[in-house]
């Protein structure tokens, strides 16, 4: 009996010992890293590396007419030095220019947007683009997809969605970590209420420029706010299109309709067909591009 009583007593003290023993281990910080050796040590861990860069040392333009800032200086011509992506006029003060400075846009930024270009025609586009190992792309297509002859021609919703992917896929396959901004389509009804006030634009539109939403301009028969409307609603479609097919990208930016939502007045508007944007409608996008990139993640 006296035995058994001794061998608890000795058990007893072991367990107390071994409790105090760890309570002081936690109270001196020793058990976690509560502690100021614990606190360093976190403090130590390097932070990881940002997914968005919001200083690219280089930038390549893909899209269509807007990016090669057609009807910008002169009627129905191309004018890419006022590009809001790439262009070197100080009017402007392009994209490329705020994150590059003007000498480095000089040699570090190209532009590959076509005129009369849409989605289908982006991958080809990226595909030039990936030959220059750009850090950024900037990608503005989509209106002359619904731009077309009849609102029965514009591109299927399904299948610009494949064309957009399949631009995106051509750029991953070759450049993992670019980066890629992504503008929504423009308000084409808006420029079309802003663009009818002026009888010059509309002799203008009648040369063919976005016949499915320019087309007999004055008529507001029923026929006519359809067709508009119809329009307006597959631009609509095409923006969240881009806005989902970049939000499966972790280095793709879409602009949350910062293009979509603006209110291009005259003064933005090329006063040679009073539909794409004039230089100060240039130098708007370059503006709201320039924001987007630079932007902390929310």
């Amino acid at each position: 009996m006296r035995k058994r009583k001794r061998h608890a007593r000795a058990v007893l003290a072991g367990t107390t010992a071994a409790v105090l023993g760890l309570a002081g281990c936690d109270a001196l910080g020793g058990g976690d890293d509560s502690g100021a050796a614990g606190t360093q040590a976190r403090q130590a861990k390097p932070s990881p590396t940002p997914v968005w860069d919001s200083t690219p040392d280089s930038v390549a333009a893909v899209g269509d007419s807007i990016t090669r800032g057609f009807d910008a200086c002169t009627v129905l011509a191309d004018c890419p030095e006022v590009s809001w992506a790439t262009g070197s006029s100080t009017e402007v003060n392009s994209l490329a220019v705020r994150l590059l400075g003007a000498a480095k846009a000089a040699t570090h930024s190209w532009n590959y947007a076509a005129t009369g270009a849409r989605m289908a025609d982006v991958p080809g586009q990226m595909a030039q683009a990936v030959a220059e190992k750009p850090q950024l792309v900037t990608v503005m297509a989509g209106a002359n997809d619904a731009c077309r002859a009849s609102t029965a021609a514009m591109t299927p919703v399904a299948e610009f969605r494949a064309e957009f992917e399949d631009a995106l896929s051509t750029l991953r396959r070759a450049l993992p970590k670019t980066q890629v901004y992504v503008a929504s389509v423009p308000n084409l009804k808006r420029l079309w209420s802003q663009g009818r006030t002026n009888a010059l634009g509309k002799q203008v539109w009648k040369l063919g420029i976005c016949p499915s939403m320019l087309a007999d301009a004055d008529a507001l028969d029923s026929a006519a706010t359809l067709r508009r409307d119809t329009v307006q609603k597959r631009v609509e479609d095409y923006n969240t299109v881009l806005k989902e097919v970049c939000a499966k990208d972790v280095r793709c930016r879409f602009d949350g309709g910062a293009v979509y939502d603006f209110r291009f007045g005259t003064d933005q508007l090329s006063h040679w067909d009073w539909f794409h944007p004039s230089k100060d409608g240039q130098a708007r996008l370059a503006e709201m591009a320039y924001r987007g990139v630079t932007a902390k993640p929310s």
